[in-house]
Order: C-alpha cells, then sequence, then structure tokens
C-alpha cells in the first residue's frame, strides 16, 4: 500500500480557534468539511494532544478562519508547529471574539465560520467534532489556500499531529 496517495484527497488550510477559561487557543488544521445544508453542520478533526482540541472539547464551541493562498509560512507556523499552552499566538495577530466567545482570526482570512459543537467521534490520535454553523462571514475576496499548494509551492511540511502525517519509518 502506498499512503502518499491520501495526499491526493483534496484539503484546504484553515485556523481552528476556540478558548478555555478565557485563554485564547488556535491551530493549523486541514481536515474541515460541510456535512448538511440544513441546518449547516461543518466538522473539524482535531488531533487530541493539541490544546485547541481541549479547548473545543470543553467549551463545545469553535471557529474556522479560511487562509488565503498568499498567508506567509510565518504565520501558518504561529499556529501550527509551537503548542498554545506555552505560546500566545494571538499576541500581535488581528482578531476578534465571536457570538460563542471564541476567538475569530482575521489576518490573511477569506472568510470564517463559528460553531457550536453537537457531537464528537473519537478517531484513533484524533477527535471529529461535528457541530452547527451560527455565524459565517466573507472577509476578503482572496482565492485560498489547499494544502496542495502549501506542500508544492510554499514547501510546507506535515506536523506529526496533522491528520496526514506519515510516519517515515
Amino acid at each position: 500500500m502506498n499512503p502518499e496517495a491520501l495526499y491526493k484527497i483534496s484539503y484546504g488550510l484553515y485556523v481552528v480557534t476556540s478558548q478555555k477559561n478565557g485563554k485564547l487557543s488556535g491551530q493549523i488544521a486541514n481536515t474541515v468539511f460541510q456535512l448538511s445544508s440544513d441546518p449547516i453542520l461543518i466538522a473539524a478533526c482535531l488531533n487530541k494532544e493539541n490544546f485547541t482540541n481541549e479547548c473545543v472539547s470543553e467549551t463545545k464551541a469553535f471557529a474556522v478562519s479560511v487562509l488565503s493562498k498568499d498567508t506567509p509560512m510565518q504565520f501558518i507556523g504561529r499556529f501550527g508547529f509551537r503548542s498554545g499552552r506555552d505560546f500566545d499566538k494571538f499576541e500581535g495577530v488581528n482578531y476578534k471574539i465571536g457570538k460563542t466567545g471564541v476567538p475569530i482570526v482575521l489576518d490573511n482570512t477569506v472568510a470564517y465560520l463559528e460553531v457550536k459543537v453537537k457531537d464528537t467521534m473519537d478517531a484513533g490520535t484524533h477527535t471529529l467534532f461535528v457541530g452547527e454553523v451560527v455565524d459565517a462571514e466573507i472577509v476578503e475576496d482572496k482565492e485560498v489556500m489547499t494544502y496542495d499548494y502549501y506542500h508544492r509551492v510554499k514547501q510546507g511540511k506535515t506536523p506529526k499531529t496533522a491528520t496526514v502525517y506519515i510516519s517515515k519509518d
């Protein structure tokens, strides 16, 4: 079996955010998708080791910021390769607090969705959070970043906590 075939599944690149006891959290995610149109349900898959997973599990709310194609690698690294447990990912980042009390990243964002969690599913190393969209806005009319573009053009790496991580061992 060639697990790299999984790289051919189309993904976007997003910042998924939440909070816990007033501490803001956010992470890069590539597994976010719409499930239904009435009600509008989406799902986000987050690694169980990530602080953002812990925050979403507790608050039952999260936001998804859809990143633009021209998002700088430094910004992606800020949310993708450091833990929010010991680093303030939001320092110097433009964001607002949404209707559910979670932060919504506005920098490098094409659109955002704010979500109330309705259900969860254990997905091995990850948790699949299913929720109803309670707010959504288009921030800027730009092309969105795909995970393929992130890898091919920006030469981005896949962290060990990503849903698409494949061990080279």
